[in-house]
C-alpha cells in the first residue's frame, strides 16, 4: 500500500478523481483476484434493476473475507482518504462491493453522483476503484466528469431507464470528461461522491473485476433519510454513525 503524493491529492481537488497507479503491489491484486472469484460465482445473477444491468455485485465484501477487510481497514487507506478529502480529521468505512462487469451481460454504467442517496450531512465521500485484473478502456474503466464535485448535488440517477445526470443536466457535456482509462492489476481510480461517472460496457471476452471501498467523515451525522444499508440499525439522527458497520480509522 502506497501513499498518496501531493500532486495527487491537488489532482483530485481540483479534478473531483485522480488514478493511483499501483495502489497495491500486482501480487496482492492476483490474491485478492483469486478470492473474488469465488465470492462472484456465487453472486445473483438478478437484472431487475439498473444497477443490476450495469454491473453485478458481492456487497460487504470486507466483512466476508479477511483479506478484502484488511485492505478497507489498513491505515494506509485511511490515510489516502483523509489526505484526499482535506479537512477530514478521520474517516469511516460506509461499504466495501466486489464488482463484475461481464461482456454481454452488463450494459454501460449510467453517469451518475454516489451522494444522492445517502443519510449523512455531508457530502465529504470518496470511493476508491481498484482493478483486480488488468483493465483496458474498452473493458469499461470509470470515467468521470472534470469538476463536477463542485457543482454541489444533482439529483438521483438509476431510478428510470434512461434518466441520468446527462439527461438531466445536458450542461454536463460542457465539462471535460476524462481519457479513457488503462488500468493495470493494482492500480486505481479515486472518486469524490459528487464527482459525475460512469462507464462503458466491457467490449472484451474476460469480466471487469475491481474492488471497491467507499469512506466518509467520521464527524458526519445521520439524517433518518430511509437508506437499506443503515435502517433497522438503531442510528439516532443528528449524531455520529458510531456502529460497528461503520468502523473509524485515524491517520
Amino acid at each position: 500500500m502506497r501513499q498518496t503524493t501531493d500532486d495527487e491529492a491537488a489532482f483530485f481537488a481540483e479534478h473531483g478523481w485522480v488514478r493511483l497507479g499501483r495502489l497495491i503491489a500486482p501480487d496482492t491484486a492476483a490474491e485478492l483476484r483469486d478470492r473474488a472469484t469465488g465470492f462472484l460465482r456465487e453472486r445473483s445473477k438478478s437484472h431487475e434493476t439498473l444497477v443490476d444491468q450495469a454491473f453485478g455485485q458481492s456487497r460487504d465484501i470486507a466483512a466476508s473475507d479477511e483479506l478484502f477487510g484488511a485492505l478497507a481497514l489498513s491505515p494506509g487507506m485511511g490515510r489516502n482518504a483523509v489526505r484526499l478529502l482535506r479537512g477530514v480529521r478521520a474517516v469511516r468505512v460506509q461499504v466495501t462491493n466486489l464488482l463484475v462487469k461481464e461482456a454481454g451481460e452488463h450494459g454501460a454504467t449510467e453517469f451518475h453522483q454516489d451522494f444522492p442517496w445517502m443519510p449523512m450531512d455531508r457530502s465529504a465521500m470518496l470511493t476508491v476503484w481498484l482493478a483486480l485484473a488488468d483493465v483496458p478502456a474498452d473493458m469499461g474503466s470509470l470515467r468521470f466528469y472534470d469538476g463536477s464535485h463542485r457543482h454541489g448535488l444533482l439529483g438521483r440517477s438509476f431510478t428510470r431507464p434512461g434518466d441520468d445526470q446527462l439527461s438531466q443536466h445536458a450542461w454536463l457535456k460542457e465539462l471535460e470528461l476524462s481519457p479513457p482509462l488503462d488500468l493495470r492489476a493494482g492500480d486505481a481510480t479515486v472518486h469524490h461522491a459528487l464527482t459525475v461517472h460512469g462507464a462503458p460496457a466491457n467490449r472484451r471476452d474476460s469480466p471487469r473485476l475491481s474492488f471497491t471501498v467507499t469512506y466518509f467523515d467520521a464527524d458526519a451525522l445521520y439524517t433518518g433519510l430511509p437508506y437499506g444499508q443503515t435502517d433497522g440499525l438503531g442510528l439516532r439522527v443528528n449524531r455520529p454513525f458510531e456502529h460497528e458497520r461503520f468502523p473509524c480509522l485515524r491517520p
